[in-house]
This record gives C-alpha cells, structure tokens and sequence, in this order.
C-alpha cells in the first residue's frame, strides 16, 4: 500500500476539480499541446495553464518543450498508486461489511427462532 501521504493528496486534489479531470482525460487518448488542449474549455489558456501546472505538481501529466510548444501527456504513475491505496480500504470496508451482515442475520435468526 502507498504511504506516501503526499503524492495522494497532489493526486487527489489534482482531481478534485473537472476541468483537470477532463484534461487528463484527453490526455489519456495521447499527447497534445497546450492550445490544443485548451479548446474545448471555456476559459482562458493561462487558466488551463494553472491546471496544467497543478496536474504535472501532481505528476499525472509530463511536459516536454519542443521551442516554444509545450506537449503534455499523461502519466499513469500517481493514478496506479492512488488505486492502490482505494484497493487496501476497499478490501477493508469489504470485510467489516461482510463481519456486520454475519452479525445482523445471527440477530435476525435469534429473533426469528423467539417468535416461532
């Protein structure tokens, strides 16, 4: 499991917003530049600049200069961790679930078993 509290809060607070969640979403199809990336946005490119820069913070998203073109593309890295650490809990929540649900139907069966 990850323990490094730090990547998971940088992945999930890179995420918490839609507009990154649907930059890395395109980012996920392929590289694509900046301008490219900001065309589907209503909203000024410094502004998708400032959420490029928190996703490459967050290290879901790679930039490589070509001149003056900024290519992006997305690393899966952060997400496969951020997985990782959902997976744990899950498996976790699971098994507390599975324990309550024994303990209700025990309870139910008791209740049954005093009413016949």
């Amino acid at each position: 499991m990850v323990n490094n509290t730090a990547i998971l809060d940088a992945t999930f607070a890179a995420l918490a917003d839609p507009t990154r969640r649907r930059i890395l979403e395109r980012l996920t199809v392929g590289t694509s530049n900046v301008t490219e990336l900001a065309k589907p946005f209503r909203i000024s490119l410094p502004a998708i600049s400032k959420h490029l820069r928190v996703l490459e913070k967050a290290g879901l998203v790679i930039r490589t200069r070509h001149g003056r073109i900024h290519q992006m593309k997305a690393d899966p890295l952060p997400l496969q961790e951020a997985r990782s650490w959902m997976t744990h809990y899950t498996r976790h929540w699971e098994g507390q679930f599975a324990a309550m649900d024994r303990i209700l139907s025990e309870q139910d069966k008791k209740q049954t078993d005093k009413i016949s």
